[in-house]
C-alpha cells in the first residue's frame, strides 16, 4: 500500500485523527502540544500518527491535504486544520460538539 493510500485509510477509518510531531503523551513541538491539549479537554477519543516516526507520511501528507504544516486534525475524513484553527474552535466552544458528533457520543 502506498503512502497516500495508507493516509486515506487512516483518515477514513478514524473519526478523529491528528497527524502530529510526537505522541499525545510526549508531543515534540509546541503546536502539537497545544492541539493535543485542546483535544484532551474535549474528552473524546482520537487517533494519532507521529510523523517523526513515519518519514513517508511526513513528506506526503502536505500534498494530500494541501496544508503545509503540522499538526493536522481530521474529523470525519475532512481536514479541519492545524493548531490555530483547532484552538479557535476549542475557544469558541465548537470543537467539543464537532468531535462528539464525529465519534457518535455525548460527553458530559
Amino acid at each position: 500500500m502506498d503512502t497516500l493510500d495508507r493516509v486515506k485509510k487512516q483518515v477514513s477509518e478514524n473519526p478523529v485523527i491528528v497527524y502530529m510531531k510526537g505522541t499525545p503523551d510526549f508531543p515534540q513541538c509546541g503546536f502539537s502540544a497545544r492541539t493535543v491539549q485542546a483535544l484532551n479537554e474535549c474528552g473524546v477519543e482520537y487517533a494519532y500518527v507521529n510523523i517523526l516516526e513515519d518519514e513517508e507520511v511526513r513528506r506526503e501528507l502536505p500534498a494530500f491535504s494541501n496544508w503545509p504544516t503540522f499538526p493536522q486534525l481530521y474529523v470525519k475524513g475532512e481536514l479541519i486544520g492545524g493548531c490555530d484553527i483547532t484552538l479557535d474552535l476549542y475557544r469558541s466552544g465548537q470543537l467539543k460538539p464537532m468531535l462528539e458528533e464525529a465519534v457518535g457520543k455525548t460527553v458530559a
